[in-house]
C-alpha cells in the first residue's frame, strides 16, 4: 500500500517552520515539492493556501527567536483603530533588538528598535508588542489625528457588561512614562503632541474626530460621556456636550440603526429634551466632510444658548 505525501493536517492550512516540520516527520526533502513555498529563513507554506494575517504571523514569532510582531500587523491583530487606509492591511512587521541581526526576510518590514520587556507579550503564542507600544510605534507614521484615534482607544473606560473587563488599557500616565523612556524614537515628539490632545470619555474614531475638529474651530472643550443626572449610574448620557448650555452632542454610528438600539437612543433623546437639553444628533455624513457643517450648527446652538441666558439675566436684574 503507497503511503500518503500529504503534508500533516497543521502544516497544511498555515505558514510552518522548519522545525514543527521535522517534528512532525516531514523530511527536508519533502519541503522541496512544488505544494510548498520556501517562504524565507526556517519558514515556510503551503503553495495553496490563502494568506491570514494571524497565521502569518504566528509562524514568523516561531521562526524569529528573540523578536516580535509590531507596528501595523500587531495593530491590527490586537483591533486597535487604524486609519481606513491601513484596516486591512497584510504587511507583516518584525521588530528584534539590537543585539540581533536586522531583519531579512521577503515581505517582512523588519525594525530595529529598543524595547523593555514590559513593552513586549506573548498572547497565544505570538510575541508582540503590547498595544501601547506599539501606539508609539506607530506615531511616526500616523496623522495627529488618527494617533489620537488610537490612544483614546487604549485610555477609555472599557463597559464590564460588553467588553468583559474593568479597567483601561492603559492610562495617560503609563504612556506618558513610556515615551519618556524613549526620548531618540522616530516619532516621539509627534507622540508627545498627541498625548496633549487624548482625554478620556471617547468611545469611538468618530467621537474623536469631532472633539478635535472641535477644537481646531476654537470652541470650548466640550465633557465627555455627558451624564443628564450628575451621580446617578443609570442616567443616560451624551458622547459629549456642555452642561452649562444643555447641549448634548450624539454621534450614532452604523450600530444605531438596529431597531433595539434605536429605540434605546430615542429614549435616551428624549429624556434630555424633557429636561430641556437640545440634542444634536451627527451621522457618517457629518464625519465625511470632516464635521465642518455640524461644527457650524453647534455654534449657533452655543450662540444662541449664551444670548437666552444674557436676556434671561438681564429680565432678572431689570426686576
Amino acid at each position: 500500500m503507497q503511503m500518503s505525501t500529504n503534508l500533516p493536517g497543521p502544516l497544511a492550512t498555515a505558514p510552518f517552520t522548519f522545525e514543527s516540520a521535522r517534528a512532525s516527520g516531514v523530511s527536508a526533502n519533502r519541503l522541496r515539492r512544488k505544494d510548498v513555498v520556501h517562504v524565507g529563513r526556517g519558514l515556510y507554506r503551503p503553495s495553496d493556501w490563502s494568506f491570514e494575517l494571524e497565521a502569518a504571523a504566528r509562524a514568523l514569532s516561531a521562526a524569529s527567536p528573540g523578536a516580535w510582531i509590531s507596528h501595523v500587523t500587531a495593530a491590527r491583530l490586537r483591533c486597535q483603530l487604524l486609519p481606513p487606509w491601513l484596516a486591512d492591511s497584510t504587511e507583516l512587521h518584525l521588530s528584534k533588538p539590537k543585539t540581533l541581526p536586522p531583519v531579512r526576510r521577503k515581505g517582512v518590514m523588519g525594525h530595529t528598535v529598543l524595547a523593555w520587556e514590559d513593552e513586549i507579550e506573548l498572547i497565544d503564542g505570538i510575541r508582540i508588542s503590547t498595544r501601547s507600544r506599539t501606539w508609539l510605534d506607530l506615531a511616526r507614521r500616523l496623522t495627529v489625528s488618527d494617533l489620537v484615534c488610537m490612544g483614546d482607544q487604549i485610555i477609555r473606560i472599557p463597559r464590564p457588561e460588553f467588553e468583559g473587563r474593568t479597567e483601561p488599557f492603559d492610562t495617560l500616565d503609563r504612556l506618558r512614562s513610556l515615551v519618556g523612556r524613549h526620548p531618540n524614537l522616530q516619532g516621539v515628539v509627534r507622540a508627545r503632541e498627541v498625548l496633549d490632545l487624548m482625554r478620556v470619555g471617547a468611545d469611538s474614531a468618530p467621537e474623536s474626530l469631532l472633539r478635535l475638529a472641535m477644537a481646531d474651530a476654537g470652541l470650548p472643550e466640550p465633557d465627555l460621556q455627558l451624564a443628564l443626572r450628575v451621580g446617578d449610574a443609570v442616567s443616560p448620557t451624551a458622547d459629549l456636550g456642555y452642561r452649562h448650555r444643555r447641549l448634548a452632542i450624539q454621534y450614532d454610528g452604523g450600530h444605531h440603526l438596529l431597531d433595539a438600539q434605536a429605540l434605546s437612543d430615542r429614549r435616551r433623546d428624549k429624556a434630555f429634551e424633557s429636561a430641556g437639553w437640545t440634542v444634536l444628533i451627527l451621522h457618517k455624513d457629518d464625519l465625511a466632510d470632516g464635521f465642518e457643517k455640524a461644527i457650524g450648527r453647534i455654534k449657533r446652538i452655543l450662540r444662541t444658548a449664551w444670548l437666552d441666558h444674557a436676556q434671561a439675566s438681564g429680565f432678572a436684574d431689570a426686576g
